[in-house]
């Protein structure tokens, strides 16, 4: 049995019983009431403050709610704060050490309330805060030595430590300040509140009592097995996780000085490779406009190809990074040149693949997936399609190909029409798997890494799994991670010598589980 099973099967067991625990200690509606509440505000303090990196109230306002309310309930304020927020910013094998990591925040909080009988200063307050801030660093530390180093000698974990030490002391510091700002207020508020509670109203009080129980136990006992079903699906996402996070580093370390990126480490950056890096970066979770090579982020970049691109490609192309980097649509004219280039028949050029991805730069240009321009190419490619639901790039007729497919796909998907011309395209490309998990250009023939990144966003797009789209046991992802190389790059095929940087770019996007058009989240 592997270092990561092992301890997802531990972490499962520890979650399932401190919401048990919760769950025995038979809380009543009013409680119910508040602990979803400060959990749904722990989650919104760590979205409010994503911009800053590892700077969220979310630490103290669980450990407070420890403090006030007790273990059980600060317990779960931690945890559910952790999966509710992860809706946004993405699920995967670190969501159950942070749900456990917050959780033992709130039993902290608990232990430092029954120590001090409640009556907490700002100051030691504070220092709590930033306590809890370390010790939750910590555990996450410990979550990536586990899941992604396999657990091998406690010199490694020093050293993930000490990578991520700059991060945990901003944790720490960010938690002391807030808890000098309001901490003492939000104690006194939930102290009055759970004063409230506990006065006794003579017989009323059992049955008002008794009225949340029937929601307690179904309510935990419904998450416990949505985490249990989380905990064996984990380890198998750790390795794709494990894939998105050196492809990443990669594109990153091969960012140019100009703040672009060029076909190969080094070599000149151009509009096509810093175009992709930054929608794949962007769909990974990572801010493209932070990613800087002495003090160059690529957005003067992307501005001058927005001023200078006049072909269809180059116009779309670089509306979509737009988009990824949170730029405006209207940057350099582009928007206004993506609307002159579509036809009146609703197509780009005439040509199936370009109107797929025109289509999709009007939608990440801002326009609404109902507008007209948006549905008359939506329509314009339907009727486009062969008889076995594939899409060739130029006509109908033509034998169809993986990669034009799976771009009138997600063209389809962002346009809302995913009606039987959309199931037919996706029916033809699961149908077309080979048999290593990946996807050909033009089936039947030799898996690569760009079509098979294409056929998992258009499955993305179509709300498909593509972890469990598999041909003898072996999934798309699971491909894309066979052809990655030490330093992160994923080769285009099993045999190819030196690949582009967009071949990485386009398989980070797919390992990021984000279909076309991309908008980054800050």
């Amino acid at each position: 049995m592997s270092w990561e099973l092992v301890s997802f099967v531990i972490l499962g067991a520890g979650l399932v019983a401190g919401f048990a625990w919760y769950e025995r200690s038979q809380p009543g509606s009013r409680m119910l009431a508040l602990v979803a509440t400060l959990a749904a505000l722990a989650a919104i303090g760590r979205i409010a403050f994503a911009p800053i990196p590892n700077v969220k109230p979310t630490t103290d306002i669980v450990l407070i709610a420890g403090l006030v309310l007790g273990g059980a309930p600060g317990f779960v304020v931690g945890s559910v704060a952790a999966l509710a927020s992860n809706l946004l910013f993405g699920q995967g094998p670190w969501t159950p050490w942070q749900m456990a990591a917050w959780g033992l925040c709130g039993i902290l909080g608990a232990l430092i309330g029954r120590m001090t009988s409640r009556q907490v200063g700002r100051l030691p307050l504070a220092l709590a805060c930033a306590g809890a801030g370390l010790m939750f660093g910590a555990i996450m530390d410990a979550s990536i030595w586990v899941t992604y180093g396999g657990g091998q000698g406690i010199s490694q974990y020093l050293a993930i430590a000490a990578t991520s030490l700059p991060f945990n002391l901003a944790h720490a510091a960010g938690n002391f300040v807030f808890a000098l700002a309001f901490g003492p207020a939000l104690v006194r508020a939930l102290a009055r509140f759970r004063d409230r509670m506990e006065v006794s109203w003579g017989e009323s009080a059992p049955a008002a009592a008794g009225a949340g129980r029937g929601i307690a136990g179904p309510a935990v006992l419904l998450l416990a097995a949505t985490l249990c079903a989380g905990m064996l699906a984990a380890p198998f996402e750790a390795a794709a996780a494990s894939v998105k996070l050196k492809a990443a580093r990669y594109l990153v370390s091969a960012q140019n000085r100009d703040g672009g990126w060029g076909p190969a480490p080094g070599a000149r950056s151009n509009a096509v490779q810093t175009s992709w890096a930054v929608v794949g970066l962007a769909a990974a979770g990572y801010d493209p406009l932070r990613v800087k090579m002495r003090g160059r982020t690529p957005t003067a970049l992307l501005r001058r190809y927005a001023e200078r691109s006049r072909s269809t490609a180059d116009i779309e192309r670089t509306a979509i990074a737009l988009a990824a980097a949170g730029l405006p649509a209207s940057t350099g004219g582009l928007s206004a040149r993506l609307r002159r280039s579509q036809r009146a028949d609703g197509s780009f050029a005439g040509l199936i693949n370009l109107t797929s991805y025109g289509l999709i730069a009007l939608r990440a240009s801002g326009l609404p997936a109902g507008s007209s321009r948006v549905q008359r190419a939506a329509r314009w490619i339907e009727a486009r399609q062969n008889s076995d639901g594939s899409f060739n790039y130029a006509r109908r007729g033509a034998p169809g190909t993986t990669d034009d497919t799976a771009g009138a796909l997600q063209a389809l998907a962002a346009a809302g029409r995913r009606g039987s011309a959309s199931r037919e395209a996706l029916d033809y490309l699961i149908s077309r798997q080979n048999g290593d998990g990946g996807f050909a250009f033009q089936p039947p023939g030799r898996s690569n890494s760009q079509s098979t990144a294409l056929t998992v966003q258009a499955m993305v797009a179509m709300g498909s799994n593509p972890a469990l789209k598999r041909r003898a046991s072996r999934s798309p992802l699971g491909y894309l991670g066979a052809r990655q190389m030490s330093s992160g790059l994923i080769r285009y095929s099993s045999t190819s010598a030196a690949t582009p940087v967009w071949v990485t770019s386009q398989s980070l996007a797919a390992l990021g589980r984000r279909a076309l058009p991309v908008r980054i989240r800050r």
